[in-house]
């Protein structure tokens, strides 16, 4: 009963049933998925880097936010940026790869691959690839280490309903190059053959917790797209989302598949610990699931690599019934 009751708040906090009709389909609004309320942060990046005040921005209500604090969601605002404060061997650093923009007079959310420098003679130089992303869950700020960084990120929600597809509108500038860079921060920067691409999906799982306090899944829905060149504005996009084992389904890609070992994201678990979610298992096409995933990112790589010049911008985030 009280898990039930907990799934009914979290739904009725994070979604807002607004019917709108986009191909026969009926929208419900995620929270905030409009992208016209910003939270701005203004950080005191150290004075042996500079001392600026890096501005942040983060999908919430409308506010300003001055000094060094670690951000949590704010007004039951379920999305989290990669935008962070971060402090390093005592150094603050902010990094901004997320931001609202403006198209066709309307504000939109801007997603792009960037390198951030961070120079301080004779005690650090670490140039970090950054892509831009988006997703429904939570950051743990201060960001302490470049190492493991899907073990600083709570990813997914509560959900329990069946969408047809996510829906939104979105814009991809995509620079005419077929290389990318690995810079980490430590060791020299590489640069990689291939071409980086732009990505949204939405993933539904059914999880569980044995004993030891570990989290699995299996896999409920999946819808996922990757964008390998410029699109223009385009309104109403739909991502259908297929349900079961769609491993022998027309179209399938590899980065459809199950999330487990390195590609494995991060919950907390019933003892208050962040863990690993292990996707083990294709659930049934009927099942039901229990979290849901959605993220919008300027790279698709493993984690400081891209390519520099990406932008995604995307607007009006709904699920299709």
């Amino acid at each position: 009963m009280k898990k039930g009751i907990l799934v009914s708040l979290t739904m009725a906090l994070i979604l807002s049933a607004v019917p709108m009709q986009t191909q026969a389909l009926r929208l419900e609004k995620i929270k905030y998925g409009d992208f016209s309320s910003w939270v701005t942060r203004k950080v005191n990046e150290s004075k042996v880097i500079g001392g600026k005040q890096k501005v942040l921005y983060e999908i919430g209500p409308k506010q300003t936010i001055v000094g060094n604090k670690a951000y949590h969601n704010l007004g039951g605002s379920p999305w989290a940026t990669s935008n962070v404060y971060a402090k390093v061997s005592g150094i603050v650093k902010g990094s901004c790869a997320v931001n609202p923009a403006v198209i066709n007079g309307n504000t939109v959310c801007k997603m792009q691959t960037i390198m951030e420098h961070v120079k301080v003679l004779g005690v650090i130089n670490m140039d970090v690839m950054v892509a831009g992303s988006i997703f429904l869950g939570h950051v743990y700020e201060p960001i302490t280490s470049t190492k493991g960084p899907y073990a600083k990120m709570e990813m997914g929600i509560p959900y329990t309903k069946r969408p047809k597809a996510l829906v939104f509108d979105f814009k991809v500038d995509m620079p005419n190059t077929n290389t990318r860079v690995k810079s980490s921060g430590f060791g020299a920067k590489k640069t990689l053959s291939g071409r980086d691409n732009a990505e949204v999906y939405i993933i539904l799982q059914k999880r569980w917790e044995d004993a030891k306090g570990n989290i699995y899944a299996a896999r409920v829905g999946t819808g996922r797209e990757r964008y390998s060149r410029s699109i223009p504005w385009t309104k109403g996009h739909q991502i259908k989302i297929q349900y079961g084992d769609i491993t022998k389904t027309p179209g399938y890609k590899s980065y459809m598949g199950l999330l487990n070992g390195s590609h494995s994201y991060y919950a907390r678990n019933s003892k208050g610990k962040l863990v690993p979610v292990k996707e083990v298992e294709w659930a049934d096409a009927n099942e039901t699931p229990t979290h849901m995933l959605v993220m919008a990112s300027s790279g698709c790589g493993e984690a400081y690599i891209g390519t520099e010049g990406i932008a995604l911008y995307i607007d009006n985030i709904c699920l299709g019934f």
